[in-house]
């Protein structure tokens, strides 16, 4: 007996396939394609997908652009809280496309990098080796650090060491401070 796949069929206002224009919109932007990004957007703006469209350019804001842009995130999340504010008073108006285009504009114009969407598949495809809690790990908020004993003293020597810090003028004097108070207790 042949079973038949269920097929729900999205069209834009242009007779677009839905899921090819999301395919469209996250290639333009990859490219630096800012005109064809802006169309695909307009394409599914108009066609009454504007959140299926913002959650895509969320999604986009990590997955292809992450780490390259410093701060681009907060940049889309405060236009998405400005379309969503301008959209609660009219479902896809005009002004709430404004917000929209902005960020098409951003994610299309910003350097790229996959670094973010390659860690989320690094696990399913690579793998990664068992790893051992660490030492520094086992401190004074754990179960095994307290019964190995370890105290506050434990934790500023050991487990609060940072790597690639930078220090405020008077912190390594507060710090010394604080570490000298409680040796003393």
């Amino acid at each position: 007996m042949e079973t038949q796949e269920l097929k729900f069929e999205f069209k834009t206002r242009k007779g677009y396939d839905f899921f090819e224009v999301i395919s469209a919109l996250q290639k333009a932007i990859r490219r630096c394609e800012e005109e064809n990004a802006v169309y695909w957007a307009l394409e599914l703006y108009k066609s009454g997908f504007s959140k299926a469209l913002w959650s895509r350019l969320l999604i986009i804001t990590s997955e292809d652009v992450g780490l390259a842009e410093n701060g681009i995130e907060v940049s889309i999340n405060a236009l998405h809280s400005n379309y969503l504010a301008l959209s609660e008073k009219k479902k896809d108006s005009v002004e709430a496309l404004l917000p929209t285009l902005h960020a098409v504009v951003l994610l299309a114009r910003a350097k790229k990098s996959r670094y973010i969407a390659l860690l989320c598949e690094y696990d399913e495809f690579v793998g990664y080796d068992y790893k051992e809690i660490p030492d520094e790990a086992l401190d004074k908020h754990t179960r095994r650090g307290k019964a190995k004993g370890r105290d506050l003293l434990y934790f500023y020597q050991e487990s609060a060491k940072l790597n690639n810090a930078k220090k405020e003028a008077n912190e390594e004097e507060i710090e010394q401070k604080i570490v000298k108070k409680i040796s003393n207790v």
